[in-house]
């Protein structure tokens, strides 16, 4: 399910008795129309059609309920990032690729969720859950990179951990700017896509993996 920023005609409002769904799809909608921080917790009510007071029946705060959300979002980048992947099948450079391009679609057609993700502010500690989903996604680019370093000449393999940053710091940088369907402002010669690809072309070629 997407949720632009346009709000996509979704249905609002407390309708089927589960109090908690109707808020997370709230917080989403809202997420979507104003930003992670641009909605109280009372207007998270209001927009699922309760009062006020109902939501402290499943969360504390507005932190809590935005962890909610953006453990929920974690959950289904795991997934998106796993499925392209594919245990580096058929060969781990196009493996590794997909999952690149798995990492902007992700930020293109969940803009909410990656919002609440990487942009709400929400302290780690706020939910244990939110914190362990946020591990297992990026522990898919992880394993991944670990993938490609073994394949790297023995002299030239960077440390893991350091790898794996980098390429998330670059997939993430590239969603930001360019890969959240608000870049129509910025002209660019080359898709989000290939802008990522390329870049970590030289970056794997500057490592000396053979074949980049």
């Amino acid at each position: 399910m997407s949720w632009s920023k346009d709000g996509g005609g979704k249905s609002r409002g407390y309708h089927h008795g589960n109090l908690k769904e109707a808020l997370i799809r709230a917080a989403l909608e809202l997420i979507a129309q104003k930003g992670p921080a641009g909605f109280t917790f009372a207007e998270a009510a209001r927009w699922a059609g309760v009062s006020p007071a109902a939501p402290y029946r499943h969360y504390r705060d507005r932190d809590e309920l935005l962890s909610d959300v953006a453990k929920r979002g974690f959950d289904q980048f795991e997934q998106a990032l796993s499925r392209a992947w594919n245990d580096g099948k058929p060969t781990p450079s196009e493996a590794f690729d997909r999952l690149g391009k798995a990492y902007l679609g992700f930020a293109r057609t969940e803009p909410a969720y990656y919002s609440a993700m990487f942009e709400a502010g929400i302290p780690p500690d706020t939910n244990p859950e939110f914190r362990e989903a946020g591990e297992r996604a990026f522990n898919v680019l992880r394993q991944a990179t670990e993938v490609m370093v073994a394949m790297m000449p023995a002299k030239n393999r960077p440390p893991v951990m350091m790898m794996a940053l980098h390429i998330w710091a670059l997939s993430h940088g590239i969603a930001s700017l360019f890969g959240r369907g608000d870049a129509a402002s910025r002209k660019l010669p080359m898709t989000p896509e290939e802008l990522l690809e390329a870049g970590v072309l030289l970056y794997l070629r500057g490592l000396g993996l053979p074949g980049a």
